[in-house]
């Protein structure tokens, strides 16, 4: 079974750097997903609120029989649930759907341009939540410059993550940059290009067939999706794959055995499209994404 190892967040927190993502894992599939990936070595589930599948992370945690310290848990407030008490509640009603006391990380999903005041009051409450030990770490995801540098001049701790759209084919190199300098840590959703079936739709090359990426992964005998994961561990950041089959999970988690050279790194840094595969951040509203979050 493999081990992975661990990044220490900006508030002394370690989290294992490579987790089982469950965005778009139908509820009953998420239980087989999860068992899976706690069978080969993973020991960091990245759900959400607005996922649907609390309620499966949960019960298949519990199946585990591993302590409850052993699995690090993220989780993410939809924006319907911002603002200062409604966010408190969005905690009660996912800690409720996971079974557990205790969050090791929570994150706002979105920020919501048209109304920040309710994103700068949610995420106080995360702060509230931090102090009343509630939850061990608290963050942000898809939170571009202009975002988090508003939200980090307004509250009084930084998050310890920012989870974004992160793979070769989109790099972010501007808010990866913003999250260093305010010791944030940058972590990858969609880290192999696949949200959405994110494959060519944007005028790219689909990232599994990529000649530089297959040029790459043949030199080490690893595959394509091993290649992105391991660019993404070697520059230092956490990355969330998802998959409910376990040969992709069980394939996702052995990255750890090989290193890629400087040439790899730069030749991954060249195919950098600038084109998002998912919705972008400021056309998140609720107008397009109508979602009410259930009570557990």
């Amino acid at each position: 079974m493999t081990t992975i190892p661990t990044l220490t967040l900006n508030d002394g927190v370690e989290m294992p750097a490579l987790g089982l993502g469950v965005f778009q894992t139908p509820p009953d599939e998420t239980i087989g997903a999860v068992d899976a990936a706690l069978a080969v070595g993973y020991r960091h589930i990245d759900t959400a609120a607005a996922y649907g599948n609390e309620r499966e992370v949960g019960e298949a945690i519990r199946r585990s029989e591993l302590d409850r310290s052993d699995v690090f848990i993220e989780t993410k407030v939809w924006i319907s649930d911002y603002g200062y008490d409604e966010t408190l509640h969005a905690f009660e009603k996912s800690a409720a759907k996971l079974g557990v006391d205790q969050i090791d990380l929570l994150i706002l999903h979105q920020p919501l341009p048209s109304e920040f005041a309710r994103t700068i009051e949610a995420y106080k409450a995360l702060q509230k939540l931090l102090s009343d030990g509630k939850v061990r770490a608290i963050g942000v995801s898809n939170f571009l410059p202009e975002y988090l540098e508003s939200l980090l001049a307004q509250v009084d701790v930084a998050p310890a993550v920012n989870q974004i759209e992160l793979h070769p084919y989109f790099t972010q190199i501007e808010t990866r940059a913003l999250d260093t300098r305010h010791g944030i840590l940058t972590q990858a959703w969609s880290p192999i290009g696949g949200v959405y079936g994110w494959a060519g739709e944007n005028g790219a090359v689909p990232r599994l067939q990529n000649e530089a990426v297959l040029a790459i992964a043949e030199s080490h005998g690893k595959t394509a999706a091993q290649v992105i994961l391991r660019w993404h561990l070697q520059e230092g950041r956490s990355a969330i794959p998802k998959s409910v089959k376990p040969e992709r999970i069980l394939e996702n988690i052995d990255v750890f055995d090989f290193e890629l050279t400087v040439d790899d790194m730069r030749a991954l840094a060249k195919i950098d499209t600038g084109r998002r595969g998912a919705i972008d951040p400021d056309d998140a509203t609720p107008e397009a994404i109508s979602l009410t979050i259930d009570d557990a």
